[in-house]
């Protein structure tokens, strides 16, 4: 084709409205192209076959297909490594301009520097944008220009700096008769990729405002509808973080917080890329961690004897999904009751979580593991049986992922509360002194 096209490539930012990238490509002097991309280098290295993130990522796919349908244009899917599609979309259109929002992990931050080379011997431009955070890489930073490493005076400099500017929505809808008009686009279906069909347990994308607004009082207490689950929405861009900040910032200061640490982490992550393979505090990579894949397997399992990280681990091979305050309680336990490397459990975080995003994870992880960004000292040792009494007293969230609990085909501790607590700090002494 001889007419030149804008492309927009969708790839975190599942949504139509309120969409910077498409939003600026809309506004661009050709017609805009919709292409997204199920990226083999990112699908090959999934465990599970019936991996529940894939098939939410289809079906956002399909109901996008039917949205450009009714403007007369489709959504160009396509299944391989980015830089041969590219190669063929290029042979098919004449691209003058591509759109795409950021990504801040280490792999996409490479093959967008690839590409942006590919495009530039091509003479394209490739434009990218802010979308999934409200602030960015060095938005908010020291007066001195380096980069927070600590969340209350980050999260002080982020609401102080916070405005409408930053809030404001991008009305994709008013330029949407500047999409180019395409014929129907096949989908590939999830088996000609190696996928099963799995929607069990996936959270709706509807907004629960009611709990948002009681947030701060129910957070922390498992047995409760008491959180939002709205995080596969942040990872995967089907809602807008503009949007849910609006909400946060009328209803829930709180709430508003859980967002502010995600930003948070995303800008530790960009500016620290090491913290990926390695202690945020790099000292704590001395410490001797223990490399028993039997007691990893019981934590894996849910069968380590101590109820709430049982619970825990059960709820989320069952659903994908764990509470958050019990997140802590179970990354806790394996780092510090067990002494397993954090990075054991953050990448079996990785494979299970359908609200997996790499900086909200590690972070995580290394903030139970005390080699993070957290000021609190390393001896900070949650105790499960402690944890239960604060904030599962009746045993509901336990029993409903432990029937057994009071039969004997419930196991005994794998290890004792004040054993590891003393064990732990030893080797955490010992590790850290040695720098």
């Amino acid at each position: 084709m001889n007419e030149k096209v804008s492309i927009h490539w969708f790839r975190r930012d599942l949504r139509i409205e309120d969409n910077t990238a498409l939003h600026e490509a809309l506004k661009s002097p050709h017609k805009v192209i919709c292409l997204f991309i199920f990226d083999k280098n990112i699908l090959d290295k999934l465990v599970d076959k019936d991996d529940r993130r894939v098939t939410f990522i289809y079906l956002q796919i399909q109901k996008f297909k039917k949205q450009l349908q009714e403007y007369g244009a489709d959504l160009i899917v396509k299944y391989g490594f980015p830089e041969e599609i590219w190669k063929s979309i290029l042979n098919d259109y004449n691209v003058d301009l591509v759109y795409a929002n950021h990504d801040y992990e280490p792999y996409g931050i490479q093959r967008d520097e690839y590409l942006n080379d590919y495009f530039h011997q091509n003479n394209i431009q490739f434009n990218t944008y802010k979308d999934a955070v409200i602030f960015e890489k060095m938005e908010v930073g020291k007066d001195d220009g380096t980069p927070y490493t600590v969340f209350t005076p980050y999260s002080k400099k982020w609401k102080s700096k916070l405005n409408d500017f930053y809030l404001k929505e991008y009305p994709t809808e008013k330029y949407i008769q500047n999409l180019y008009k395409i014929k129907l686009q096949e989908l590939p279906s999830l088996e000609d990729m190696g996928f099963i069909y799995n929607d069990t347990f996936l959270p709706s994308i509807e907004i629960p405002t009611n709990i948002i607004a009681h947030y701060d009082k129910t957070r922390n207490f498992p047995a409760l509808k008491g959180t939002s689950t709205l995080g596969i929405h942040l990872r995967f861009g089907t809602i807008s973080i503009r949007k849910l900040a609006n909400i946060a910032l009328a209803n829930n200061e709180q709430f508003l917080n859980e967002l502010i640490w995600r930003d948070f982490y995303q800008m530790i992550l960009f500016n620290f890329p090491h913290v990926v393979h390695n202690a945020f505090k790099k000292q704590y990579d001395a410490i001797k961690w223990r490399t028993d894949e039997k007691d990893f397997e019981a934590w894996c399992e849910g069968k380590t004897g101590y109820p709430i990280v049982d619970a825990g681990m059960r709820e989320l091979n069952n659903t994908g999904y764990m509470h958050n305050r019990v997140r802590m309680i179970v990354a806790s336990f394996l780092t510090k009751h067990l002494l397993i490397d954090w990075r054991w459990g953050e990448a079996y975080f990785a494979q299970k979580l359908i609200d997996f995003e790499l900086a909200s994870n590690n972070g995580g992880w290394q903030w139970a593991s005390g080699s993070g960004t957290d000021a609190a000292p390393y001896f900070r040792i949650f105790s499960p049986s402690e944890q239960t009494k604060k904030f599962d007293d009746k045993l509901q969230y336990i029993r409903k992922w432990i029937p057994e609990l009071d039969s004997l085909n419930y196991p005994q501790p794998i290890v004792d509360h004040k054993y590891a607590r003393e064990r732990c700090l030893k080797v955490y002494k010992e590790g850290l002194e040695k720098k």
